[in-house]
């Protein structure tokens, strides 16, 4: 079932999805203002357990890097990071839920962070095995999983295809997802014109550097927005992430991600799940994704919120990271 909570989503014109193919424009960095921070959601207790950082080495001999901290014995919250960056773009949430007790696990995608730069298998079903490598030598059960833009994608396409068939899965999250599919096809007349893509894919191949300027700077976060200040720390932090993975795996999980329909996927989903959109997303336009989800998904709960962006993981963490937690606990 869906339920839309908050108000009616609007939506982003196409032209503010347009611009991105090109590049986003660059704006003037503003004086920095704090987010809320992650003490500011709840008490952040020190760290207990074990805190690791790792390896494991899926069939194809790709090494994937993780991290695995709070106690063993906590519920595991897996995390699934968007594209271009890597697992660190969860560390608002990551600090939060190990305050909480729970066990934390968040991954580089292959060919992204500190991931093997691999030339294939940059496509949804190498992700979602890449998951189960992860999962499995972890040996970890009753997890949410929790993904972000592509890796919400890729945490979906896991638990249909891997982890509600092994019950190791409690609850999924997808928040600024991309499914079911970004790209327009004649079952989604809403979605967006291939030229888009190609336009990302000229960008990054043209300029990678600037292009991982621009996206931050502008829609991403949507410092782009009049009257929005944008924080340099966030900017930055999000160039020094995309830049650390390869330029071919980048390249590729363009298609990955806009072209993958997982409308399947959405329907095979029996455990509870969680479509989290701001209507403001400037990356992933809610009206042809979030809504779309939730109706397919056959225990889905939509929440939607207001004038938030893409990165509102970042921008709004303490409105995220308590929503999620009462989702978690329910």
């Amino acid at each position: 079932m869906s339920e839309l909570d908050h108000s009616a989503p609007s939506n982003p014109g196409r032209r503010d999805v347009l611009a991105l193919g090109v590049g986003a424009a660059t704006l003037m960095l503003a004086s920095a203002l704090p987010f809320p921070s992650v003490a500011a959601s709840g008490d952040l207790s020190p760290m207990t357990g074990d805190a690791t950082m790792s390896h494991v080495t899926t069939k194809d001999g790709v090494d994937i890097f993780y991290k695995d901290w709070g106690p063993r014995s906590g519920q595991p919250i897996v995390f699934h990071h968007g594209w271009p960056l890597s697992s660190d773009d969860w560390d608002a949430q990551i600090l939060f839920f190990v305050g909480k007790g729970y066990r934390v696990i968040a991954h580089d995608r292959r060919g992204h962070g500190r991931s093997s730069q691999v030339n294939e298998g940059h496509d949804m079903d190498h992700y979602a095995d890449d998951v189960l490598a992860v999962v499995e030598h972890l040996d970890l059960r009753n997890a949410v999983h929790i993904g972000h833009s592509t890796g919400g994608g890729e945490a979906l396409h896991y638990v249909a295809r891997h982890g509600q068939k092994q019950g190791r899965v409690a609850k999924l999250v997808l928040i600024g997802a991309v499914p079911p599919i970004m790209l327009k096809t004649a079952a989604y007349p809403g979605g967006l014109p291939m030229e888009v893509f190609d336009g990302f894919r000229s960008a990054l191949a043209a300029n990678r550097a600037q292009f991982y300027l621009d996206l931050p700077t502008g829609p991403f976060y949507g410092f782009n927005r009049p009257g929005a200040k944008s924080i340099p720390g966030v900017i930055q932090n999000w160039w020094r992430q995309g830049m650390a993975g390869g330029a071919k795996a980048h390249y590729d999980g363009i298609k990955a991600f806009s072209e993958t329909d997982f409308t399947e996927d959405l329907k095979s989903v029996t455990v509870p799940a969680l479509v989290m959109h701001g209507d403001d997303d400037q990356v992933v336009p809610i009206a042809n994704s979030a809504p779309l989800s939730a109706k397919l998904l056959r225990n889905g709960t939509l929440k939607v919120y207001p004038g938030y962006p893409h990165g509102m993981c970042t921008t709004h963490a303490d409105v995220i990271n308590a929503d999620l937690l009462a989702f978690i606990k329910r």
